[in-house]
Formats: C-alpha cells, sequence, structure tokens
C-alpha cells in the first residue's frame, strides 16, 4: 500500500502540509477532495519528490522520501500533474516513446503504443502531429498515456478532468475504471464529486495541509 506519515511539506518558505497521514490499499482508487489550495497538488508534488518535505511516504515498502523523482519513477510510481507537461515541439508517438520504461507492475497486461492508441483512438489519428496543435482534452489524454507508457502501478491524477469537455470526461472516466481493473492503485485529485465517487472506493478530504476526512463515501462530509 501506499502509507503516509506524519507528512510536511514547503513551498519555498511557506509551510503547505501539516502532519499529513493517509494510506490507500493496493489496488484501490482513493479520490482526495478539497478547496483549491488545501494542499492536494502539493501532497501529489511530495511523493514524487518535487518539494521539499519531511515524514514519511512508502509505496510497497519502499521509501520514497530523499529518492529524486525518476527514482521514485522507476519504483513504479506514476504521476500525471494538472500542468500535463507535455513536450509541445515532439509528436504524440514521440512523446509517448519518453513515457516508456520498465515496468513494476503485478498486472499482466503491460501498457504499450497499441493499448494507447487502442484506449484513446483520437490519439492515433494525430499521432504524427506536435503535440502543441492539441486540444486541451487531447492533450490530458496524452500526458496520462505517457504516464501509463511506464507502466505504473500506482498512478496519481491531478485534475484529469479539468476543463475537459463530456465526451473527453468519458474517455477518461473508462480508461480509470480499465486501470481499476487491472489493479492499479490510483491516487485521485479531483473536484467533480459525483464522478470521483462512481471511479473510486473511498475518499480523502484537505483542509488547510491536513487530512480533516478519510473514509467511505456515505461518510463523507460535503467539500
Amino acid at each position: 500500500m501506499l502509507s503516509i506519515e506524519n507528512l510536511h511539506a514547503f513551498d519555498g518558505k511557506s509551510h503547505i502540509l501539516h502532519g499529513v497521514a493517509l494510506t490507500v490499499a493496493q489496488g484501490e482508487t482513493l479520490t482526495l477532495l478539497g478547496h483549491r489550495g488545501s494542499g492536494r497538488s502539493t501532497l501529489a508534488r511530495a511523493i514524487m519528490g518535487l518539494v521539499d518535505a519531511s515524514g514519511f511516504i512508502t509505496w510497497r515498502g519502499q521509501p520514497l522520501l530523499g529518492h529524486k523523482t525518476f527514482e521514485i519513477a522507476r519504483l513504479g510510481v506514476g504521476y500525471v500533474p494538472e500542468s500535463r507537461d507535455i513536450f509541445g515541439g515532439l509528436t504524440v508517438e514521440q512523446n509517448l516513446s519518453l513515457g516508456q520504461k520498465k515496468g513494476h507492475t503485478t498486472h499482466t497486461l503491460d501498457w504499450t503504443m497499441e493499448t494507447a492508441f487502442a484506449t484513446f483512438p483520437l490519439l492515433k489519428e494525430r499521432r504524427h502531429s506536435d503535440a502543441a496543435t492539441l486540444s486541451g482534452g487531447e492533450q490530458q489524454m496524452l500526458a496520462l498515456c505517457r504516464t501509463l507508457m511506464g507502466n505504473p502501478s500506482l498512478l496519481i491524477l491531478d485534475e484529469p478532468t479539468e476543463g475537459l469537455a463530456p465526451q473527453m470526461v468519458e474517455q477518461v472516466c473508462q480508461c480509470l475504471q480499465q486501470l481499476k481493473a487491472r489493479g492499479i492503485t490510483v491516487l485521485l485529485i479531483e473536484q467533480k464529486r459525483t464522478l470521483a465517487r462512481s471511479l473510486s472506493d473511498r475518499c480523502a478530504v484537505m483542509d488547510h495541509g491536513r487530512i480533516v476526512f478519510a473514509g467511505t463515501w456515505g461518510d463523507a462530509p460535503q467539500t
């Protein structure tokens, strides 16, 4: 499982996370709710080694704090930031190729170029187009598929449906359901509560850099 204990994180001199504790079971999808500025994105970045942090983060018994981001990725942790961070001057196919690495997974079906194109046919149509020419929804698909090309066993998604048209949202949701069926653990940061509830097993709520609730959807407070 993913286990976080007494996590503190900083953005420059600002103290963002205050003793965060959270667990995500292997194969589970957990949605992280909270208002903007509550610390959710900082938590994702802390897991990936992108901000200064102290405390304890382990994935499958492996400590993550103190490791570089590429080392964390090699442990099977994938991250799709809200900013997407695609390479606009490269083609769709080239972006996907950059995501390829040896997987650290227990599921049997590895993610390949063919899998990506079968899941998101629009990317196949645009495979030779520069990523900068894609729509926002297509860029989100590309960012997600590029991360999946590394065959992660833990996937962290930061607002994957933000600003997408309903058709694009549906495709992203279908992809997440496929990942769950394959046993991939997902930490989902999402504002759309109804959508998140349909995709995840449990939820947690952040407020002012702290976890204020973690449990079943039926017991979750309104945010």
